[in-house]
């Protein structure tokens, strides 16, 4: 019993860290520096506004489809569903099926825009999933 625990507490029969060779290596070129120190190192800077959300470039330049131009912003699920459909079947540039990839776009949005979707835009959003679902017969 206090074997198992040992071994479960040490990282292994070893005994020895439980850190990576990468973690130690970079440990080690720190130079002896303890991890609070910030001698050398760059401050971090705040990323220009436009550039500040990944994202937002991803869904605009994103090579999964070629989107039409407020698709997401419909009033209607099945109108979402139906463009997503149209963009997903034109698209060259999709690498999955078509379905695949509209059903990933449509989860992308929604988990990307988190917060700032209200209550009632996430219903239509995620009732469009089941009508891009009935759209393409699964």
């Amino acid at each position: 019993m206090a074997e198992g625990r040992r071994r479960a507490g040490r990282g292994g029969a070893a005994g020895g860290s439980r850190r990576s060779a990468g973690a130690r290596r970079s440990r080690r070129s720190m130079g002896g520096r303890s991890r609070g120190s910030v001698g050398g190192r760059r401050a971090a800077r705040r990323q220009a506004p436009e550039t500040r959300y990944w994202s937002r470039r991803v869904t605009e330049t994103s090579n999964a489809l070629d989107l039409e131009p407020g698709v997401f912003t419909h009033r209607s699920p099945r109108a979402i569903a139906l463009s997503l459909k149209r963009s997903a079947e034109r698209s060259r540039r999709r690498k999955a099926d078509p379905f695949r990839s509209a059903m990933s776009m449509l989860n992308f949005y929604i988990n990307r825009a988190g917060r700032s979707l209200s209550p009632a835009r996430r219903r239509v959003l995620e009732r469009a999933k089941a009508e891009l679902r009935r759209v393409f017969g699964r």
